[in-house]
C-alpha cells in the first residue's frame, strides 16, 4: 500500500512515500499516515495551556480521590476545552517576533492552533490525569495510623516513584513503541479525537461529521449524568433481585451488584462502567472475553463455594468484603496493636487474636499471586522469540518496523543516555530519602534496590501484555508479599517498598503509552521527553499540595469511626491501601498466609499461575489450526478481577455488556459505523460525564435529595454475614 507524507505548509519539503501497512487492523483504519514535519511545537499557547491543563487536573483528582465515589477526570476533558482556547489564542495573540534577529527570537503566535500543539498540552493533561500513588502513603500514615510524616520526606517519595519510571520507560522503548504489533488500544480513542476535532471533513450524506457525532456524544452524556449522578442514583446499580424480598439475606448477596455477588445487577452510568476498568469501547474482543471468563469463574463459581462450603470460617464475614476481622466477625482494632515505635505489638496481637480475611479478600490475593506467575511464563512462551529476534536487532541486525517507525525517523531521537541519567539521579535521591529517614519511612537501602530490580524485572513483560490488551497486571501483591517476608513488623517500610517497585514500573507503561501517541501523532521524541518531565514534577507538587491542604481543612478526614454517616470524605481507595499495609507491613505474611497464619493454601495460586499458560500453549501447539486457543490470555483471565475490591460486581457486569455489543456486536456486524464513530464515542462519554461531575459537585455537593431513587443498591443486608449466632452492626443474627 502505497503511503504518502503531505507536503509541508510552506512546501519547502519533498513529498515523501512509503510501501507499508500497520499489522494491526484498529491501528492501519484510526491512524494518520501523514506528517507535517514543519508544524510549529513549541509554542506559548501550549505551554500555556498544558500547564493550566496539568494543574486543573492534578488538583481535582486529588480533591476527589478523598470522597466516597471517587471521580478520576480523564485528559479527555481538557483535550476538548483547550481547542477553542487555542483557536482564540491563535486569533487573538500578537504575532509580531520577540527578541528578533537572536538566538531566542520567538513570537506568541506561530499561525494557526494545530494538531501538535493540542497532542502535546494533552501529554501535560495526562501527567495530572493520573494519580501520585505514593500519595496514599501519606494518608495511611497520618490519616489512618495516627502517626507523624513530615511534607519534605513525603514530597521525596512523591517525586521519586513517578519520575523513576522514566529509566525503565527509556530501556524499553525500543520494545514497546517502535514494534507496529505494540499498539497500545488505549491511544487509539485519543488519536481519533484528535483527528475528528482537527480535519475538516464533509458531512457524509443523511450522517454526521466526527466532530458533529463528538459534540452531540458529548451533550447527551453531560445531559444525562444529571440522573445517575444526582437524581435518580439507582442508575448505578440495578440489583433487581433484592427487590423480591428485602427480608432475605441469600438474594441480598447473590443480587447486590455493590456488596455482593452482582447476578443479574447492572448499571446504565458511564461512569459505573468505566471507572475501574477503563473504556470498553477501547477493549480488544479477546481481552473483554478473558476478562468475561476471568469475572465468571470467580464471582459465580469460587466465591460461592468457598462461601457456602465454609471455607475458612467465610460464613462468619460478609461475603464480600476488604476490611479485616477478629475470629467473632467484629471488625479489627488496628491501632490496638501497633506500638510506640510504628511495629507490631506482639503480646497484643497474640492476646487479640489473628486477623482474619473475608474468602473472597484472601483468594483475590492468591489470583494476584497467579497472575504474576502466569504474567512471566505466558511472555516466555508466546512473545519469547519476538523478544530475542528485537534484542539481536538492537545491536546491529534488521528489524521489521511499520511506516509510523519509518515517519517518526525525520526526527531525532532521545539518547538512552538521558533516561539513564535521570534513572541514576533518582535512584541516588531515593536513597538519601531512605537513608536520612529512615525513622518515619523504614525502608532500608537494600529494600531500595531490591524494589527497583523487580519494577525493571517485570516492565518489559507486563508492557506487552499491556500493549496488546489494554490490560496491565500490577505489582502490588508480590512486592507486598517480597518484603513482607524480608523486612516484617514494619507497615512504612512495605508502602515504600510497594511504591517504589510497583509504581515505578506503572509509571514506566504511562510514559511509553505517551510516547506510543506521540509516535502515532508525528510528535518530536525530544519534545515529548520536555513535556513528560515537566508535566510530572507539575503533578506532584500539586497532587502533594492539594492532599496536605485536605488533612488540614477537613477533620476526620478518612475515619468513618468518627465521621458522620453522610459524609463524602470516606477515602475508599485508601482504605483498601491501608488494609494491606496491614496485612503485608504490619502483621506480614508469615502470619496471614505462612506457617504462622492460615490461609496458607493460598500460596498454591502460584504454581497454578505459571502451569496455566503452559498448558494453553501446549494446547496451541498440539491444535495449530485451532486459532481461538492463541486468544486465551492467562494474565488477563487470572488477573480479570485484581481491581476487586474497591471495584464491584456491577463494575464488571456492566462493562462487560458494553464490551460485548461494542467490540463484538458492531466491530462485526456494522464494521463502517465502528470504524468511523467507536473511539469517538467513547471520548464523547468521558468528556460529558467529567464535565456534569464537575458541574454538579460545584453548584449542588452540599444538597442531597432523600428518596427511594436515590437508594443506591437497594439491598442492605449483603454487607451482613450469614453464620449463625455472629453479630454484626446494622444486621440480622441469623
Amino acid at each position: 500500500m502505497s503511503t504518502t507524507v503531505s507536503e509541508t505548509q510552506s512546501g519547502d519539503l519533498p513529498m515523501m512515500t512509503v510501501d507499508d501497512e500497520c499489522p494491526i487492523k484498529q491501528v492501519d483504519i484510526t491512524v494518520p499516515k501523514t506528517d507535517d514535519p514543519s508544524l510549529p511545537v513549541l509554542t506559548f499557547r501550549m505551554w500555556i495551556l498544558g500547564i493550566a491543563a496539568c494543574v486543573i487536573l492534578s488538583f481535582v483528582n486529588q480533591f476527589f480521590w478523598y470522597r466516597s465515589n471517587p471521580l478520576s477526570v480523564s485528559s479527555i476533558a481538557a483535550q476538548i476545552a483547550v481547542v477553542p482556547l487555542g483557536h482564540l489564542m491563535a486569533k487573538t495573540l500578537p504575532t509580531q517576533p520577540f527578541f528578533k534577529d537572536t538566538r531566542f527570537e520567538f513570537t506568541m503566535n506561530p499561525g494557526p492552533f494545530n494538531i501538535k500543539e493540542h497532542v502535546l498540552i494533552t501529554i501535560f493533561a495526562n501527567s495530572g490525569a493520573g494519580s501520585v500513588y505514593a500519595t496514599h502513603i501519606l494518608t495511611a500514615v497520618k490519616l489512618l495510623y495516627k502517626r507523624q510524616l513530615d511534607f519534605f520526606p513525603a514530597l521525596l517519595i512523591m517525586i521519586t516513584t513517578q519520575i523513576l519510571g522514566f529509566g525503565w520507560a527509556g530501556i524499553f522503548r525500543k520494545y514497546l513503541v517502535e514494534p507496529g504489533e505494540m499498539w497500545w488500544p488505549s491511544t487509539l480513542v485519543q488519536v481519533s479525537l484528535f483527528r475528528a476535532l482537527h480535519e475538516k471533513e464533509k458531512r457524509p450524506k443523511q450522517s454526521t461529521t466526527l466532530t458533529q457525532f463528538f459534540l452531540l456524544a458529548m451533550i447527551c452524556s453531560f445531559g444525562y449524568y444529571i440522573f445517575p449522578g444526582y437524581l435518580f442514583m439507582m442508575l448505578t446499580s440495578f440489583s433487581w433481585l433484592c427487590w423480591f424480598n428485602s427480608k432475605s439475606l441469600l438474594l441480598h448477596q447473590m443480587g447486590s451488584g455493590m456488596k455482593g455477588l452482582g447476578i443479574g445487577a447492572f448499571g446504565i452510568d458511564w461512569s459505573t462502567i468505566s471507572s475501574y476498568l477503563g473504556s470498553p469501547l477501547a477493549s480488544p474482543w479477546f481481552a473483554t472475553v478473558n476478562i468475561a471468563v476471568g469475572f465468571v469463574l470467580v464471582m459465580y463459581v469460587m466465591t460461592p463455594l468457598c462461601y457456602w462450603l465454609d471455607v475458612y470460617e467465610a460464613k462468619t464475614f460478609p461475603i464480600y468484603s476488604s476490611s479485616l476481622f477478629m475470629a467473632n466477625g467484629h471488625k479489627y482494632n488496628i491501632s490496638s496493636i501497633v506500638n510506640s515505635d510504628f511495629h507490631l505489638d506482639r503480646g497484643v496481637y497474640s492476646t487479640t487474636g489473628r486477623v482474619n480475611l473475608s474468602t473472597f479478600f484472601a483468594m483475590t490475593y492468591g489470583l494476584g499471586f497467579a497472575t504474576l506467575s502466569a504474567t512471566v511464563v505466558h511472555v516466555l512462551l508466546f512473545n519469547g522469540r519476538e523478544i530475542l529476534n528485537q534484542s539481536k536487532s538492537a545491536f546491529g541486525g534488521k528489524r521489521k518496523i511499520d511506516i509510523h517507525t519509518k515517519l517518526m525517523r525525520a526526527y531525532k531521537q532521545v539518547p538512552t543516555w538521558w533516561f539513564i541519567v535521570i534513572l541514576v539521579l533518582n535512584i541516588g535521591l531515593s536513597l538519601f530519602a531512605c537513608q536520612y529517614y529512615n525513622i518515619s519511612l523504614q525502608l532500608p537501602w537494600w529494600g531500595l534496590l531490591l524494589a527497583c530490580f523487580i519494577a525493571f524485572f517485570f516492565t518489559l513483560p507486563i508492557g506487552i501484555i499491556c500493549a496488546t490488551t489494554n490490560q496491565a497486571p500490577g505489582l502490588n501483591i508480590i512486592t507486598e508479599y517480597i518484603i513482607g517476608y524480608a523486612y516484617p513488623e514494619r507497615p512504612v517500610a512495605n508502602m515504600c517498598f510497594k511504591v517504589y517497585g510497583y509504581i515505578s514500573m506503572t509509571q514506566a507503561l504511562t510514559f511509553v503509552s505517551d510516547f506510543k501517541l506521540g509516535h502515532y501523532m508525528k510528535i518530536p521524541p525530544k519534545t515529548m521527553f520536555m513535556a513528560q518531565i515537566v508535566g510530572t514534577i507539575i503533578a506532584v507538587f500539586v497532587y502533594t499540595g492539594t492532599a496536605w491542604w485536605l488533612m488540614g481543612s477537613i477533620q476526620d478526614l478518612c475515619d468513618t469511626n468518627l465521621l458522620p454517616d453522610n459524609s463524602p470524605w470516606t477515602c475508599p481507595m485508601d482504605r483498601v491501601f491501608f488494609d494491606a499495609s496491614v496485612i503485608w507491613g504490619l502483621v506480614g505474611p508469615r502470619r496471614i498466609f505462612g506457617d504462622l497464619g492460615e490461609y496458607g493454601a493460598v500460596n498454591w495460586f502460584f504454581l497454578g499461575g505459571a502451569i496455566a499458560p503452559l498448558l494453553v500453549w501446549i494446547a496451541h501447539k498440539m491444535f495449530p489450526n485451532k486459532a481461538w486457543i492463541r486468544f486465551i490470555h492467562m494474565p488477563v483471565l487470572l488477573g480479570a478481577t485484581s481491581m476487586m475490591p474497591p471495584a464491584t460486581a456491577v463494575n464488571f457486569t456492566s462493562w462487560l455488556i458494553c464490551g460485548f455489543v461494542f467490540g463484538y456486536y458492531l466491530f462485526r456486524y456494522k464494521t463502517e459505523w465502528w470504524k468511523r464513530y467507536n473511539y469517538i464515542l467513547s471520548g464523547g462519554l468521558d468528556a460529558g460525564t467529567a464535565f456534569m461531575t464537575i458541574l454538579i459537585f460545584l453548584s449542588l455537593g452540599s444538597i442531597s435529595i432523600d428518596w427511594w431513587g436515590n437508594n443506591t443498591d437497594g439491598c442492605p443486608l449483603a454487607s451482613c454475614p450469614s453464620a449463625k449466632g455472629v453479630v454484626a452492626h446494622g444486621c440480622p443474627v441469623f
